[in-house]
């Protein structure tokens, strides 16, 4: 199937004029775009996946522990939470 396009180079161009009539020109780059992003994203996941097992053979029980304790995001997010719930309940008391 992939040989027509080698041998008879014609095709190809056939081939890129029905994709520009049928999506238009404005939308083929926004979607290799897209494309671009989506491929990127699933090799650093996958590279992500590889490292994990890598990773979890090598942390020791301090690391464990550190990854443990929640991060400065984490805990504003928890403190901001506490608040809205204290506000809540005041409001539903009055």
């Amino acid at each position: 199937m992939f040989r027509n396009l080698v041998d008879h180079p014609w095709v190809l161009v056939i081939l890129v004029v029905l994709l520009i009539a049928l999506f238009g020109s404005k939308r083929l780059p926004d979607a290799a775009r897209g494309l671009g992003r989506s491929m990127r994203i699933f090799k650093s996941e996958v590279k992500e996946m590889k490292n994990d097992g890598k990773d979890e053979a090598k942390t020791s029980p301090t690391a464990a522990a550190k990854d443990s304790e929640p991060t400065a995001l984490e805990a504003k997010l928890a403190a901001e939470e506490a608040e809205h719930k204290a506000n809540e309940h005041q409001t539903r008391a009055s």
